[in-house]
């Protein structure tokens, strides 16, 4: 019986960890089919990005309850899957608690610590749900969250993480009762401090009962974190691991300075100075101006938005949808994914990319969104993993007035007179200190 749930366990664990990373590469290669970016200057100021904004969760503490609360789900749920290098190795070997007779006392405090940290998770979750769900906390609620996936996406790994929290403490708790009734296999700990207030539940049952429960729970629980392993990559919750690098390959320069396209400064220097123009061009080239579908954006700005925790943060912040502008930074980055994975699936399909007849540019992402932007950079201060919606937004309203000539009559006036007259306003240069006459 021992030696067929080792083989049960090692066929599981190798179909959940070929799923993963089959999704996994997947998503690598989506983000790769944008263009290229160097983003490695300043090594020393990356990895204290990493550290403050990913690891410390430093942009979180703007709001200090939100923060504490979303510290305990992410610092327990990380530290208690320490664990499963136990339970890993208790399946393959057949042995229960593995360490416990090289670590003595230490493994009791360290189960202790763990214990408590499940409980912080299980609080802070149900914290969570209520927040969504009956307080209703308006960023959470907002017009692309209402329905479907998004926010049922969000209660179904709250839910699966107080499951997952309830299996350890449960299997504790049983495990306790079959230690006191001498039980073979199952070796002897101190009391842990969370699951012996469950154990008497558990009193009076007999042993093959608990036995029963407890292998339940156990298979139930690493079960379930191979589910949630292979669950991440689909949601929202990928930000979990994308989090890291994506902080550490955040843009540096200022906020508000915007880069110029390169090949618009070298077309207007070739009309100054026609001798630079290089003659190697291919004359049937076709250069493109800004983004129109997601292979026009840099794989940052694809990380980006498959690191999107669609917290809400940057509409909450954004003037633009404060006042009842069609734009939302979080729906920016929710379209970009959802286009990715289509482009992604249509090349899983037709081994490269077939021309669907769809852009990220018109069929996700609207004009009026686009227009609604005051370049603010409220998003990119308030985002916790270091994304830019702006980045994205400025490369599409640039494809918008560079390729399509679709702009407001008001700004084709202002380039008129920044063409013509060196400043937005419509009177000659010439004549601009005229209001000091007098």
């Amino acid at each position: 019986m021992q030696y067929i749930q080792q083989i049960a366990f090692i066929i599981l664990s190798g179909i959940a960890i070929f799923l993963f990373t089959k999704k996994v590469a997947e998503i690598r290669r989506n983000i790769l089919l944008g263009k290229d970016e160097d983003l490695t200057d300043q090594k020393d100021q990356r990895w204290r990005n990493l550290m403050l904004n990913a690891l410390g969760q430093k942009k979180m503490f703007k709001n200090p309850m939100v923060a504490v609360l979303h510290f305990f789900v992410y610092a327990g749920f990380i530290i208690i899957n320490i664990e499963i290098l136990e339970i890993i190795l208790d399946g393959i070997t057949g042995h229960h608690r593995l360490f416990q007779p090289m670590l003595g006392g230490l493994y009791t405090f360290l189960i202790n610590v763990f214990e408590i940290l499940a409980f912080l998770v299980l609080a802070a979750c149900v914290v969570f749900l209520f927040r969504r769900n009956v307080t209703k906390v308006k960023r959470l609620n907002m017009g692309e969250l209402k329905e479907g996936w998004p926010r049922s996406d969000a209660n179904y790994i709250l839910l699966f993480e107080i499951v997952l929290m309830s299996l350890f403490l449960i299997m504790n708790a049983v495990d306790l009762n079959l230690q006191d009734l001498g039980s073979a296999h199952y070796v002897q700990t101190s009391s842990f401090w969370i699951s012996s207030t469950i154990q008497p539940l558990f009193s009076g049952m007999s042993e093959t009962t608990l036995i029963a429960i407890e292998r339940f729970c156990w298979w139930a629980h690493i079960a379930g974190i191979f589910v949630f392993m292979n669950y991440l990559p689909y949601s929202k919750h990928l930000h979990v691991i994308l989090a890291f690098p994506n902080a550490f390959y955040a843009r540096l320069e200022a906020k508000g300075s915007m880069q110029n396209m390169p090949e618009i400064q070298k077309e207007v220097m070739y009309m100054m100075q026609p001798e630079l123009a290089p003659t190697d061009v291919d004359p049937n080239a076709v250069m493109k101006f800004g983004a129109k579908d997601v292979q026009d954006l840099s794989w940052k700005n694809l990380m980006d938005a498959y690191s999107c925790t669609e917290c809400g943060r940057c509409s909450s912040a954004c003037p633009a949808n404060q006042t009842g502008k069609k734009l939302s930074p979080r729906k920016i980055m929710m379209d970009t994914r959802d286009r990715l994975e289509e482009v992604g699936k249509n090349i899983n399909v037709n081994k490269e990319f077939k021309d669907d007849g769809k852009t990220l540019l018109h069929d996700y992402i609207t004009v009026e969104e686009l227009r609604a932007c005051t370049t603010c950079n409220a998003c990119v201060e308030e985002c916790p993993v270091s994304i830019s919606p702006l980045d994205i937004i400025i490369q599409l309203r640039r494809n918008l007035v560079m390729e399509e000539s679709n702009s407001p009559q008001e700004w084709n006036a202002m380039f008129s007179n920044i063409e013509n007259n060196m400043a937005p306003w419509k009177f000659s240069p010439d004549d601009r200190d005229a209001w000091v006459k007098g």
